[in-house]
C-alpha cells in the first residue's frame, strides 16, 4: 500500500504580529472548515502541522473531527526570512523569494535559504513516510515549505507556482517506498462557492 501525504498550505492570516503566533483572519476560519469538509474523509491516519498558529488551525478542525490531535513538528515552520521574529512586508518579501529561487543558497543575514528550509521539510517528509509508511498524513505547513517540498522531487514547483498557490491549498503526494509516484492539487476554492 502507497503512503499518501497531503500538504496543505495554511489558510488566510492577517498580516500582522509575531509570526510564530499569527492565527487565522475570519476568511482562513472559512478555510479551515473547507479543508476539513474535503478530507474527512480521505481515510486520514495522522495530522501533523508545523508549530506557526496559523498551520495548526488550519488542519485543527480536520484532526478534532477525526478524533485526533495534532502532532507538530518544529522543521514544517515556515522558511525564515529575515533574523527579527516579525513578518516582513509583501514588498520586502518579494525580492527576497526572486533571488532564492534563482540562487537557494540565498538568505538575508541571520535568515535561512531555499536550500536550508528544504533540507529540514524533507528531512521531515521522508521520517513521516518511514514512520507511517502505508498510511495517510496531512501535513499543514506554509507555501515556501510546501514549494520546497515539491520542488524536490520536481523543479517544475518553482516561484511561479508558490505565486499562484492560494490560502489554503492542498496537495496530494503519493508515495511508492520513498519514490514519489503522483501529485495531484485537490484545492479548488470554486467548489465551495
Amino acid at each position: 500500500m502507497n503512503t499518501v501525504i497531503y500538504l496543505v498550505r495554511h489558510g488566510d492570516s492577517p498580516k500582522i504580529g509575531e509570526d510564530r503566533a499569527r492565527d487565522l483572519s475570519p476568511l482562513g476560519e472559512l478555510g479551515a472548515l473547507q479543508v476539513k469538509e474535503l478530507l474527512k474523509t480521505e481515510g486520514i491516519d495522522v495530522v501533523v502541522s508545523s508549530p506557526y498558529v496559523r498551520s495548526i488551525r488550519t488542519v485543527e478542525k480536520l484532526a478534532e473531527e477525526l478524533g485526533q490531535d495534532v502532532l507538530v513538528y518544529e522543521d514544517l515552520k515556515e522558511r525564515i526570512f529575515s533574523y527579527e521574529s516579525h513578518r516582513i512586508s509583501d514588498e520586502e518579501l518579494l525580492p527576497i523569494l526572486n533571488k532564492s529561487f534563482s540562487d537557494p543558497t540565498y538568505s538575508v543575514i541571520g535568515a535561512e535559504s531555499n536550500e536550508a528550509c528544504q533540507e529540514r521539510a524533507i528531512r521531515v517528509l521522508k521520517e513521516l513516510i518511514i514512520t507511517y509508511c502505508g498510511k495517510r498524513v496531512v501535513l499543514g505547513t506554509h507555501g515556501v515549505v510546501m514549494t520546497m517540498i515539491l520542488n524536490y522531487f520536481d523543479k517544475s514547483f518553482d516561484l511561479d507556482f508558490l505565486l499562484g498557490t492560494t490560502k489554503p491549498d492542498i496537495y496530494r503526494m503519493e508515495f511508492a517506498n520513498q519514490d514519489l509516484i503522483k501529485v495531484e492539487r485537490l484545492w479548488n476554492s470554486d467548489q465551495f462557492s
